[in-house]
């Protein structure tokens, strides 16, 4: 049995569905935010390189770097951001971003 393009785009909607349903669960977290966060990326990217594979052209393969660097980068700052947070604060809820207005 080979993979075909359905099992690509299911794997996707799941993982698309999994991070939409743990940033609506855990809103206190941004740890795991992020993650959900980067989560729906790399849905997003399997669909670029399954329907790039599929149609046999590397425009969504070369888009999944560009996505990748920009989620490189979000990491890093939201990381950094969490780091600031946590040295204020002594905790990562997200509740706490709002005092640190100024």
């Amino acid at each position: 049995m080979s993979l075909t393009l359905g099992h690509y785009l299911t794997l996707a909607a799941l993982l698309f569905a999994i991070s939409v349903v743990g940033i609506f669960l855990n809103r206190k977290n941004l740890i795991v935010l992020l993650m959900a966060i980067e989560m729906m990326l790399l849905s997003v990217n399997i669909n670029f390189v399954a329907f790039s594979h599929y149609l046999g052209d590397l425009a969504g393969q070369i888009f999944v770097f560009f996505i990748l660097t920009v989620a490189a980068s979000e990491a890093a700052i939201g990381l950094a951001i969490l780091v600031l947070l946590f040295r204020n604060k002594s905790s990562i809820d997200a509740e706490d971003i709002n005092t640190l207005k100024g």
